[in-house]
């Protein structure tokens, strides 16, 4: 038997066609409703906020409409220019701004043809028009080709978009690595020139001076081994999250304290670790960002102050309808003045480079940045007459990606 073309039958041809689009159009709101339901029960952003304002919930029903018309008749082809196009390319955009990915996506749109399927076969079964098998296969394939259009189109402009986002990065992944590359340079050039002194002059050298050129290298050499360290833990961070090892926020903060004890005891700052909500998080990027943070707040302690400090604490928090892990550093140090804070987090920033003589390349914030923005997460800073507050989000984790990050360690374990 051979499939009839989507265009054998016009309304006239075959009432069930009708009968099917009408149905279609009465229950949208129940449809809209329980894809709503099943999207929301797949991802972590809130229900309220998948489809944000009363204008992007009117997506769904315009879509449902433009295959309801497109199966009472599909002389009316989903078009450029139609409306459900336009709703489609603005949900792509959505789905963009809010992180989804392109499987997600796709599955979005599996689950509006099952609902969509489901129904129609069970008023199918109610409606008593009369219709042979050829135009019953027919609605099925014009109500799968019109899903198909309108999934194509949402799916489209997501890539589009995430093409260009991916381009965006690369090029400043480029020139990030330029300047990474001229800094670490400049070192490996003070050190070989320090050296060169050394091993030349060093005899008739006072220990003063030696110590001078020593401490030049060493400090140097310092600097360096942070950067590289800094890098590696950064490439880490750009790949897939669920492959990396997840810790529980309050370790990860002990972790970053434990590693900078030394550094905070020989400067006089006194480090603390506030409350915390006990959640599973990403054991590299946190302690790198914490890492960064608590350096920084070190180093530019304030000299005037009896009792420098850093404290780390957190809260799970509601933004923009969606629930966030939030990390902040607070410290009572220099502080950053008012007109340099527009680039705090850019490239090689250094806010009292004629004030202190920290070590350092100014890169630890732009690293912060990039780390927690690879994970769909943001990072910033307030400023109070008290002190600093550093702070980052990153989306609260769902239940099913915990459980799949165990059973797959689990199984990794006992391979």
């Amino acid at each position: 038997m051979t499939l009839p073309d989507s265009t054998a039958f016009q309304t006239d041809e075959c009432p069930l066609a009708a009968a099917l689009a009408s149905r279609l159009r009465e229950a949208r709101s129940e449809l809209t409703a329980k894809w709503l339901e099943r999207i929301a029960a797949r991802v972590a952003t809130d229900p309220n906020h998948i489809f944000p304002s009363q204008d992007l919930l009117d997506h769904v029903p315009l879509l449902i409409d433009g295959i309801a018309d497109y199966l009472e008749n599909p002389t009316n082809e989903i078009g450029a220019d139609t409306p459900v196009i336009g709703k489609a390319v603005e949900l792509g955009a959505l789905r963009h701004s809010q992180g989804f990915d392109a499987y997600e996506i796709l599955k979005e749109y599996e689950i509006l043809g099952g609902i969509l399927f489901s129904f129609l076969a069970r008023v199918a079964d109610e409606v008593e028009e009369p219709c042979d098998n050829g135009e019953l296969l027919v609605c099925g394939h014009r109500v799968f080709r019109a899903i198909s259009i309108v999934q194509e189109t949402t799916t489209g402009h997501f890539l589009r978009l995430a093409d260009a986002q991916v381009a965006e990065r690369e090029d400043r992944l480029r020139a990030f690595n330029r300047a990474v590359s001229h800094e670490i340079k400049n070192q490996i050039g003070t050190i070989l020139g320090a050296s060169e002194v050394l091993r030349e002059v060093g005899g008739t050298m006072t220990d003063e001076q030696r110590i001078k050129f020593v401490d030049i290298i060493s400090n140097n050499a310092r600097i360096m081994r942070g950067t590289v360290e800094n890098l590696v833990a950064l490439s880490r961070g750009q790949t897939d999250p669920r492959q990396h090892r997840h810790v529980h926020l309050p370790n990860a903060a002990a972790e970053s304290v434990r590693q900078l004890r030394e550094r905070a005891q020989s400067a006089g700052v006194d480090v603390c670790v506030g409350d915390l909500p006990d959640i599973e998080v990403n054991a590299a990027a946190v302690e790198l960002a914490l890492n960064n943070l608590v350096s920084n707040a070190i180093k530019y302690r304030d000299p005037k102050k009896d009792k420098p400090m850093v404290r780390i604490d957190g809260a799970i928090e509601d933004h923009d309808g969606e629930r966030w892990v939030v990390v902040r550093v607070h410290d009572n140090g220099l502080g950053v003045p008012v007109e340099l804070r527009q680039g705090l987090f850019q490239r090689f920033f250094r806010a009292h480079e004629t004030v202190t003589r920290a070590e350092g390349t100014g890169l630890g914030l732009n690293i912060v940045r990039e780390t927690i923005e690879s994970l769909n997460g943001k990072a910033w800073a307030d400023f109070t007459v008290d002190g600093t507050v550093f702070a980052f989000t990153l989306p609260l984790r769902r239940t099913s990606e915990l459980q799949h990050d165990r059973g797959t360690a689990g199984r990794s374990g006992s391979s």
